[in-house]
Protein backbone atom coordinates (compact mmCIF):
# COMPACT_ATOMS: atom_id res chain seq x y z
CA UNK A 1 0.00 0.00 0.00
CA UNK A 2 3.14 2.17 -1.03
CA UNK A 3 5.46 3.23 -3.68
CA UNK A 4 8.55 1.88 -1.83
CA UNK A 5 8.72 -0.63 -4.79
CA UNK A 6 9.31 2.17 -6.93
CA UNK A 7 11.93 4.39 -5.07
CA UNK A 8 12.40 3.61 -1.05
CA UNK A 9 12.58 7.70 -0.53
CA UNK A 10 10.34 10.30 -1.53
CA UNK A 11 9.88 11.09 -4.78
CA UNK A 12 7.44 12.94 -7.75
CA UNK A 13 5.38 11.51 -10.36
CA UNK A 14 7.02 10.69 -13.42
CA UNK A 15 7.09 9.02 -16.99
CA UNK A 16 6.95 5.56 -16.92
CA UNK A 17 10.17 3.81 -19.15
CA UNK A 18 7.61 2.86 -22.06
CA UNK A 19 6.18 6.22 -23.79
CA UNK A 20 3.64 4.33 -25.35
CA UNK A 21 2.12 3.36 -22.44
CA UNK A 22 1.36 6.27 -21.16
CA UNK A 23 0.16 6.88 -17.67
CA UNK A 24 -0.26 2.97 -17.37
CA UNK A 25 3.06 2.55 -16.44
CA UNK A 26 4.00 5.83 -14.83
CA UNK A 27 5.91 6.30 -11.94
CA UNK A 28 3.48 6.85 -8.95
CA UNK A 29 4.61 9.36 -6.26
CA UNK A 30 5.51 8.72 -2.98
CA UNK A 31 6.36 10.29 0.48
CA UNK A 32 9.16 7.68 1.23
CA UNK A 33 9.84 4.95 3.84
CA UNK A 34 13.43 5.43 4.64
CA UNK A 35 14.01 6.79 8.21
CA UNK A 36 15.23 10.72 7.88
CA UNK A 37 14.84 10.35 3.79
CA UNK A 38 18.62 9.91 3.29
CA UNK A 39 20.54 6.59 1.99
CA UNK A 40 24.25 6.97 3.36
CA UNK A 41 25.96 5.83 0.19
CA UNK A 42 29.56 5.60 0.12
CA UNK A 43 30.98 7.60 -2.60
CA UNK A 44 31.66 4.76 -5.20
CA UNK A 45 28.50 3.35 -4.17
CA UNK A 46 26.56 6.60 -4.99
CA UNK A 47 28.30 6.89 -8.41
CA UNK A 48 27.13 3.09 -9.08
CA UNK A 49 23.27 3.86 -7.93
CA UNK A 50 22.59 6.78 -10.31
CA UNK A 51 23.85 4.29 -13.22
CA UNK A 52 21.55 1.93 -12.07
CA UNK A 53 18.47 4.66 -11.94
CA UNK A 54 19.28 5.64 -14.95
CA UNK A 55 19.36 1.90 -16.83
CA UNK A 56 16.67 0.44 -14.33
CA UNK A 57 14.57 -1.33 -16.88
CA UNK A 58 17.94 -3.04 -18.26
CA UNK A 59 19.51 -3.89 -15.14
CA UNK A 60 16.11 -4.36 -12.03
CA UNK A 61 16.80 -7.86 -11.09
CA UNK A 62 12.27 -7.92 -10.98
CA UNK A 63 12.03 -6.99 -14.31
CA UNK A 64 14.24 -10.67 -14.63
CA UNK A 65 12.01 -12.17 -12.36
CA UNK A 66 14.72 -13.30 -10.15
CA UNK A 67 13.62 -13.75 -6.33
CA UNK A 68 13.75 -10.85 -4.56
CA UNK A 69 15.47 -10.62 -1.94
CA UNK A 70 15.18 -8.97 2.08
CA UNK A 71 13.50 -6.23 2.38
CA UNK A 72 11.85 -6.02 -0.90
CA UNK A 73 10.04 -9.29 -0.94
CA UNK A 74 7.65 -7.23 2.16
CA UNK A 75 6.84 -4.31 -0.28
CA UNK A 76 6.47 -5.63 -3.71
CA UNK A 77 2.83 -5.08 -4.60
CA UNK A 78 1.98 -8.61 -4.27
CA UNK A 79 0.70 -10.50 -1.26
CA UNK A 80 2.74 -13.06 1.61
CA UNK A 81 1.40 -15.59 3.84
CA UNK A 82 2.98 -15.58 7.13
CA UNK A 83 2.58 -19.08 8.46
CA UNK A 84 3.34 -19.43 11.98
CA UNK A 85 4.52 -23.77 13.31
CA UNK A 86 5.07 -25.45 15.88
CA UNK A 87 8.67 -24.58 16.09
CA UNK A 88 9.62 -22.58 12.96
CA UNK A 89 7.72 -19.55 10.67
CA UNK A 90 7.21 -20.33 7.03
CA UNK A 91 6.42 -16.54 4.88
CA UNK A 92 5.61 -17.65 1.26
CA UNK A 93 4.93 -14.76 -0.98
CA UNK A 94 3.26 -14.58 -4.05
CA UNK A 95 6.09 -13.06 -6.58
CA UNK A 96 7.98 -15.87 -8.07
CA UNK A 97 6.86 -18.47 -5.40
CA UNK A 98 9.80 -17.57 -3.23
CA UNK A 99 9.42 -19.01 0.45
CA UNK A 100 11.39 -18.22 3.94
CA UNK A 101 12.18 -20.54 6.66
CA UNK A 102 12.40 -18.57 9.70
CA UNK A 103 14.18 -20.74 12.34
CA UNK A 104 12.80 -19.67 15.98
CA UNK A 105 15.26 -21.92 17.69
CA UNK A 106 18.94 -21.70 18.51
CA UNK A 107 20.60 -19.28 16.07
CA UNK A 108 22.41 -21.32 13.10
CA UNK A 109 24.52 -20.14 10.28
CA UNK A 110 23.83 -20.41 6.40
CA UNK A 111 25.82 -23.11 4.16
CA UNK A 112 25.89 -20.19 1.76
CA UNK A 113 24.74 -16.91 0.34
CA UNK A 114 21.30 -16.98 -1.23
CA UNK A 115 19.16 -14.84 -2.91
CA UNK A 116 16.66 -14.64 -0.20
CA UNK A 117 19.14 -15.08 3.12
CA UNK A 118 19.37 -17.03 6.48
CA UNK A 119 16.97 -16.05 8.18
CA UNK A 120 17.12 -16.32 12.42
CA UNK A 121 14.23 -15.33 14.54
CA UNK A 122 13.12 -14.79 17.98
CA UNK A 123 10.42 -12.87 20.13
CA UNK A 124 10.45 -9.31 21.51
CA UNK A 125 7.02 -9.39 23.18
CA UNK A 126 4.76 -9.39 20.52
CA UNK A 127 7.09 -8.17 17.88
CA UNK A 128 8.91 -11.25 15.64
CA UNK A 129 12.72 -9.85 15.09
CA UNK A 130 14.02 -11.42 12.22
CA UNK A 131 17.75 -11.45 11.75
CA UNK A 132 18.74 -12.07 7.82
CA UNK A 133 22.65 -12.42 6.76
CA UNK A 134 24.03 -14.53 4.19
CA UNK A 135 22.66 -12.64 0.88
CA UNK A 136 23.60 -12.74 -2.46
CA UNK A 137 24.36 -8.93 -3.84
CA UNK A 138 22.19 -10.01 -7.13
CA UNK A 139 19.02 -8.16 -5.46
CA UNK A 140 18.12 -4.79 -5.47
CA UNK A 141 16.16 -2.44 -2.88
CA UNK A 142 13.39 -0.66 -5.76
CA UNK A 143 13.32 0.61 -8.71
CA UNK A 144 15.02 3.35 -8.25
CA UNK A 145 18.46 1.87 -8.57
CA UNK A 146 18.85 1.28 -4.47
CA UNK A 147 21.54 -2.10 -4.06
CA UNK A 148 23.73 -3.22 -1.82
CA UNK A 149 26.85 -6.13 -1.83
CA UNK A 150 26.78 -9.10 -0.02
CA UNK A 151 27.74 -8.00 3.26
CA UNK A 152 23.91 -6.88 3.81
CA UNK A 153 22.91 -7.60 7.09
CA UNK A 154 19.18 -7.14 7.96
CA UNK A 155 17.27 -7.14 11.09
CA UNK A 156 13.20 -7.01 10.59
CA UNK A 157 10.81 -6.60 13.05
CA UNK A 158 7.28 -7.24 12.39
CA UNK A 159 4.73 -5.75 15.64
CA UNK A 160 1.16 -6.25 15.74
CA UNK A 161 -0.80 -2.73 15.84
CA UNK A 162 -4.55 -3.79 15.09
CA UNK A 163 -6.05 -7.55 14.17
CA UNK A 164 -5.76 -6.29 10.32
CA UNK A 165 -2.27 -4.64 10.63
CA UNK A 166 1.33 -4.91 11.20
CA UNK A 167 4.10 -3.00 11.33
CA UNK A 168 6.98 -3.44 9.33
CA UNK A 169 10.54 -2.20 10.26
CA UNK A 170 13.85 -3.17 8.66
CA UNK A 171 17.62 -1.81 9.52
CA UNK A 172 19.71 -2.31 6.78
CA UNK A 173 23.86 -2.71 7.64
CA UNK A 174 26.13 -3.15 4.94
CA UNK A 175 29.54 -1.63 5.14
CA UNK A 176 30.70 -2.35 1.64
CA UNK A 177 28.14 0.52 0.50
CA UNK A 178 27.01 2.30 3.19
CA UNK A 179 28.53 4.46 5.74
CA UNK A 180 26.36 3.75 8.39
CA UNK A 181 22.84 1.42 9.07
CA UNK A 182 19.71 2.66 8.26
CA UNK A 183 16.26 1.98 8.61
CA UNK A 184 13.11 1.56 6.70
CA UNK A 185 9.31 1.23 8.08
CA UNK A 186 6.04 1.09 6.99
CA UNK A 187 2.24 -0.66 7.82
CA UNK A 188 1.59 -4.10 6.31
CA UNK A 189 -2.38 -4.42 5.85
CA UNK A 190 -3.94 -7.92 5.85
CA UNK A 191 -6.16 -8.50 2.79
CA UNK A 192 -9.72 -8.73 4.03
CA UNK A 193 -11.46 -9.60 0.43
CA UNK A 194 -13.32 -12.62 0.59
CA UNK A 195 -11.32 -15.78 -0.25
CA UNK A 196 -8.17 -13.42 -0.05
CA UNK A 197 -5.25 -16.10 -0.52
CA UNK A 198 -1.89 -16.52 -2.07
CA UNK A 199 -2.04 -17.18 -6.48
CA UNK A 200 0.34 -18.43 -8.31
CA UNK A 201 2.56 -16.03 -10.31
CA UNK A 202 5.60 -17.79 -11.66
CA UNK A 203 6.80 -14.98 -13.91
CA UNK A 204 10.22 -16.42 -15.18
CA UNK A 205 8.03 -17.49 -18.69
CA UNK A 206 7.26 -13.86 -19.21
CA UNK A 207 11.10 -12.61 -18.37
CA UNK A 208 12.42 -15.40 -21.46
CA UNK A 209 12.09 -13.45 -24.46
CA UNK A 210 13.45 -10.44 -22.50
CA UNK A 211 16.66 -12.23 -21.35
CA UNK A 212 16.94 -15.32 -23.87
CA UNK A 213 15.27 -13.72 -27.21
CA UNK A 214 18.48 -12.38 -28.80
CA UNK A 215 20.34 -16.14 -28.35
CA UNK A 216 17.11 -17.85 -29.57
CA UNK A 217 17.69 -19.99 -33.26
CA UNK A 218 16.47 -18.37 -36.03
CA UNK A 219 13.88 -19.96 -38.29
CA UNK A 220 15.85 -20.83 -41.70
CA UNK A 221 14.41 -19.30 -45.28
Amino acid sequence: MNTADWDLQGHAAAKGPVPALGAVFAVPPGLGVVEGDEIPYLPAAATREKENQVNWVKLDPEVKCYLPGVPRAAYLPYPFQIVQGPQNIMIAYEYASAVRIVNMGAPTKSPGDSWMGWSNGHWEGETLVIDVTSMNDQTWFDHAGNFHSDALHVVERYTPRSADTLMYEATIEDPRTFSRPWKISMPLYRRVDKNARIMEYKCVEFAEELMYGPLSKKPSN
